[in-house]
């Protein structure tokens, strides 16, 4: 990832006192700079369908937003996910929602949100913020 596109994201993010990265896969370059920039720091959790190593103060949960352990996600201020594939759109916009969590997220690029969402463009990326209809953003 560009450090233009981290940056955005990372003053975006770090606001927040606790989020959770939906499907960190193996780009963990937002997490690790989430955890280690903020004062005082975000609490990171990352989640995926498969085991991943995570960074230093990121700590790791194996789930599936498809079929999420609610605790998992409880306490969160924001859950955001990068290259979110339109299939997991919605399941995890339900997951944020019945935690009280803002929602952001990127896509792979082309795939247009699969729920209401606020756009910001970011250097290199348009950040997607899920909302309910009729909300202004």
């Amino acid at each position: 990832m560009k450090s233009a596109t981290r940056n955005a994201l990372l003053a975006r993010l770090s606001r927040y006192d606790r989020v959770v990265e939906v499907g960190i896969g193996v780009h963990d370059d937002v997490a690790r700079a989430l955890a280690a920039a903020a004062s005082p720091p975000t609490t990171v959790l990352a989640t995926d369908v498969h085991d991943r190593p995570t960074p230093p103060g990121v700590e790791f949960v194996r789930d599936d937003i498809t079929r999420p352990t609610r605790s998992v996600y409880e306490g969160a201020d924001a859950l955001y996910a990068l290259r979110l594939p339109p299939e997991l759109h919605r399941p995890t916009w339900d997951v944020a929602r019945e935690v009280g969590a803002t929602f952001h997220f990127t896509t792979l690029g082309a795939d247009p949100p699969e729920v209401p969402v606020g756009r910001e463009t970011l250097p290199g990326t348009t950040l997607f913020t899920a909302r309910e209809r009729g909300v202004v953003a």
